[in-house]
């Protein structure tokens, strides 16, 4: 080998960027990023999901099933949309009345239970009570935004049937229309609260789908024997 030679070579290993410190620092970060995404507790996220997404499929079920409900015994699209809009300002209303009550009972006890764990005490210095009782206040369940968050959701649920069903005058299209806007939006409901809560989509969207029909069903068919027999 020349002298020439011998110097380019050992002036490119010289100079060389370090490639291999850079490449594992990018796959350290790459494996923690997978780890924290794996490790990630999504049932934390089931308070919140419980309020939007079931409040919302809460919505959309009652309200469709009252409206086909009417439907089965008065072909007037009056009543149909006067009955859904008395269901969904009701069905908003006893949501957020009741989820308020239970949210306020929830925080009711965790409050008991921080007093008694300060009265026991730990031997732990009055800073770091303080700090973790700022933390603990702030995980705190609030009883309003639980109530103003179910009372929308279940108002967004109900809306679909209402909107569906309100520029229809044709009694036979109208029942078809609300069926298929409550499929669909029965699927998209069961789809997200599957992939928010990382369970299996197919599985959760069926199961949403097949309880809505149901649902709709009962109530469209127990209403036409009532209606039909006369009482």
């Amino acid at each position: 080998m020349s002298s020439n030679d011998s110097l380019t070579s050992l002036n490119q290993a010289k100079f060389a960027p370090p490639n291999n410190d850079l490449e594992q620092q990018q796959e350290a970060t790459t494996t923690l990023e997978i780890e924290t995404e794996d490790n990630f507790d999504y049932s934390k996220r089931s308070q919140w999901l419980r309020a939007a997404v079931l409040g919302a499929n809460d919505g959309l079920v009652s309200t469709a099933s009252l409206m086909m409900g009417v439907g089965a015994v008065k072909q007037d699209i009056k009543a149909m949309i006067l009955s859904g809009f008395a269901g969904l300002v009701a069905g908003a209303c006893s949501m957020a009345i009741g989820e308020f009550v239970s949210v306020y009972s929830q925080l009711d006890i965790e409050i008991a239970q921080m007093k008694r764990e300060k009265q026991r005490g730990d031997g732990r210095g009055i800073r770091e009570e303080e700090g973790t009782n700022d933390e603990e206040k702030e995980t705190l369940p609030n009883p309003l935004q639980a109530a103003a968050a179910s009372a929308l959701a279940f108002s967004v649920g109900a809306m679909v049937p209402l909107l569906a069903a309100s520029f229809i005058r044709d009694y036979k299209v109208r029942l078809g229309v609300v069926v298929a806007a409550v499929t669909f939006a029965l699927v998209v409901f069961g789809w997200l609260g599957a992939v928010l809560g990382k369970a299996p989509v197919l599985r959760s969207a069926l199961r949403v789908l097949v309880g809505g029909w149901m649902a709709m069903a009962i109530t469209f068919g127990l209403t036409k024997l009532i209606g039909s027999s006369g009482l």
